[in-house]
């Protein structure tokens, strides 16, 4: 039985059953990445004593009908969770030595609902890229087709996931880490509102739009687990004071009668035909489905992508001050002083992307240039936040494409800070709002894949995810696969 072609729910249903256990399910996957990552690079570190133990627990308790609601359910975590006892490098060499001394909250929720860790995804470093090249540990392929990258930040995330080496994999989207990724590699990924799953454990980038989601093969499988990451944490001070949410509940609920919503600012820039005749196709989808269609304005977006470059850089700046040498990470050899220390362990350790935004946001917060950068981005990023709000007020959702156009080949942009930065522009403005948003396949262009992004109001994940399931009932995008 080919049992990574399963979605998660049929896994899970065949654990109930006893058709396989956890062990059987877990060794077929280690089996997998041990054959075919050698040529993807999707995986940092691979824990399998840790994960052939969880699924022999998950088995014991099966046979003893005392399990938990996700037990023996393989997954890989990206390598920006902390994983007690684990390695957790954030694809830097800063971190290529460290070992956590506690696990994030996201690890902790689904090691308690019984998931077992296959490993940790590699990642753009700290990160900060949109093709997965900047990693201490080397690139992440795309599965499509190797020569390409797979997105970014979550890169080996969304590799992993699409060469079927794990059911499902957790990631974090701090300007499109999920949603671009996901859409280069034919998958559903999901960033929920800021502040439904706790950041604790999560290494910071820019902490107030950072925020962990999933990358899936579904939008039902995404729905399983992001259910189970959610929820208020008191270690978090960003996180919502809400209960878990039901996201499968409404999955089969029709949407004939609500709305969507076509912002024509993002229609009116230059889109490579064959992204505009997938989006159009889609749409037509919906309308089938009774969908209507309403053409929006959010006449602030195009401020979008130098509101995040000031704002983003400069929260790393200050979250990155940390790493110096003294009390974890890596350390330059024989420092001279406590000045030079410092110096050569930054520069030692941080890649050249990373050396770029800490300049940047440096500058952007330095005396005489705060208010002229920072301040002023933070309050037009209330001006695009108040142009989702108004939006909302007669849509239920926003649909776009997620990226420009579909993969591009490895090393093509890395020389174009500001072309890799592009690609990310219709993904962006929900992390600025902090507003929910999803991509899903909706097309192929050269034999790769292309996505869909749907951005919801505020704590409607619920709703994002019942588009995404009637989408995926109607259509087989989902379903196809890369030959790996």
């Amino acid at each position: 039985m080919d049992l990574h072609k399963l979605s998660l729910s049929k896994q899970l249903e065949g654990l109930k059953k006893g058709d396989f256990t956890s062990t059987e399910l877990t060794s077929h996957y280690l089996n997998r990445i041990s054959e075919l990552d050698g040529q993807l690079n999707s995986f940092i570190t691979v824990t399998e004593d840790q994960a052939l133990s969880q699924a022999k627990a998950a088995d014991d308790r099966y046979k003893t009908n005392n399990n938990f609601s996700l037990d023996g359910l393989p997954i890989a975590h990206k390598d920006i969770f902390c994983t007690k006892g684990v390695l957790t490098t954030c694809g830097s060499k800063m971190l290529s030595n460290f070992e956590a001394p506690y696990s994030s909250t996201v690890y902790e929720k689904l090691d308690k609902n019984g998931m077992v860790m296959l490993g940790k995804t590699n990642m753009d470093e700290f990160a900060m890229g949109s093709s997965n090249e900047t990693s201490y540990f080397g690139p992440v392929k795309n599965p499509w087709n190797i020569e390409y990258v797979p997105g970014g930040s979550s890169g080996g995330s969304a590799s992993c996931v699409s060469a079927e080496l794990a059911p499902i994999a957790t990631a974090t989207d701090t300007g499109g880490s999920i949603r671009q990724p996901a859409s280069l590699c034919g998958l559903t990924g999901i960033k929920p509102t800021y502040g439904r799953v706790s950041r604790y454990g999560m290494i910071a980038f820019a902490s107030s739009l950072d925020q962990g989601g999933v990358i899936a093969k579904s939008a039902e499988d995404a729905a399983l687990i992001l259910e189970a990451m959610s929820g208020h944490d008191p270690k978090d001070s960003t996180s919502l004071k809400l209960d878990q949410p039901n996201l499968t509940k409404d999955l089969n609920n029709p949407i004939k009668g609500m709305k969507i919503g076509l912002p024509k600012e993002f229609f009116e820039k230059e889109m490579a035909p064959y992204v505009m005749k997938s989006i159009e196709e889609a749409i037509e989808v919906y309308k089938s489905l009774g969908a209507e269609i309403v053409e929006i304005s959010l006449g602030n977006i195009n401020l979008s992508l130098p509101i995040y470059y000031i704002i983003a850089p400069a929260e790393c700046s200050a979250n990155l001050s940390r790493y110096d040498g003294v009390r974890y990470g890596y350390r330059c050899e024989d420092p001279k002083d406590i000045e030079d220390l410092f110096m050569r362990t930054r520069e030692e350790g941080f890649g050249a992307e990373v050396k770029r935004r800490i300049l940047i946001g440096t500058y952007a917060l330095s005396a005489g240039y705060y208010d002229a950068f920072y301040l002023k981005a933070q309050k037009c990023r209330q001006l695009v936040a108040n142009d989702f709000s108004e939006a909302f007020k007669s849509v239920d959702v926003i649909l776009s494409p997620t990226t420009p156009g579909t993969s591009f080949k490895s090393g093509e942009k890395t020389n174009d800070p500001v072309e890799m930065y592009l690609q990310d522009i219709f993904t962006i403005p929900a992390n600025l709002a902090g507003l929910p948003g999803l991509s899903i396949p909706c097309g192929e262009h050269n034999g790769l894949p292309l996505g869909m992004q749907l951005v919801g109001n505020s704590l409607e994940e619920g709703k994002l995810l019942q588009f995404a399931h009637s989408f995926q009932s109607n259509t087989d995008w989902h379903m196809k696969m890369p030959n790996i």
